[in-house]
């Protein structure tokens, strides 16, 4: 059975972040995700419950395979689930239907990635604005927020840049203000400096604290590293498809 991971992550004394506030905006109940392929059937996630607070940076860490990127999936509701519930700022995603849910994710939802996903024939701000041209928003105003985007990251100066021309952890920048431009209530992280060397993970990761910190976004990280989980309000483990444990770091 998981260990149900619901009480409360308040860090009044956190000086790297104010800690989130104590109402929570993810909440997950009793998770079942079954994949099946002929006569193989893999049980990804057997029952997970979890509640992330408002404001909370929440690291999922645990062995390759243990169900992490699938329960960021599932619960981010890029994926569907075989049982049990999630709700996200009170809404139960299991209601929606699958343009609803698309909707939901483009206004209140961002995601970064490990490979970027930056597409190489736009430029940076091409790229970061893109999200909010599909969902109809104006050009100008499109262009307006992913230039805020990119100088909260501080690649203003690179936003007719391409792809090509920026280093890993540009790109990466580009990715997280390309996720923020929406102003999203949630950040789904997966492996985010998974592709990037020590000293430019930890920028990365800086620059996560800080949006957290001055923005209040709610993060939740799929990660290896440790050094990544440290940076996070809370680690939450898994193991063979279930949380095995938490701890504050």
């Amino acid at each position: 059975m998981a260990v149900d991971a619901r009480t409360s992550t308040r860090r009044d004394t956190d000086v790297t972040a104010p800690g989130p506030v104590d109402k929570s905006i993810i909440e997950v109940r009793d998770l079942v995700k079954i994949y099946s392929s002929g006569n193989v059937r893999v049980e990804a996630l057997r029952g997970v419950s979890l509640d992330v607070a408002r404001g909370e940076m929440v690291a999922v860490m645990g062995p390759s395979g243990c169900g992490k990127t699938t329960l960021l999936n599932c619960v981010s509701g890029l994926d569907r689930v075989n049982s049990g519930s999630v709700h996200i700022d009170g809404v139960d995603l299991a209601s929606m239907s699958d343009r609803e849910k698309t909707s939901y994710r483009a206004h209140k939802m961002g995601f970064i990635f490990q490979t970027y996903n930056l597409l190489p024939v736009l430029s940076a701000i091409e790229n970061v604005e893109l999200p909010l041209v599909v969902s109809g928003v104006r050009a100008g105003q499109a262009r307006k927020q992913a230039l805020s985007a990119l100088d909260r990251v501080g690649l203003a100066d690179r936003a007719n840049n391409w792809p090509a021309q920026l280093s890993g952890g540009q790109r990466q920048r580009v990715t997280i203000a390309r996720s923020l431009v929406n102003d999203p209530a949630i950040v789904w992280a997966d492996e985010p400096t998974g592709a990037l060397d020590s000293k430019t993970a930890d920028e990365i990761m800086g620059i996560m604290q800080k949006l957290n910190r001055e923005q209040g976004h709610t993060f939740v990280i799929v990660t290896h590293d440790a050094g990544v989980g440290k940076r996070c309000h809370r680690i939450v483990r898994m193991s063979d498809g279930v949380i095995v444990g938490e701890e504050k770091s």
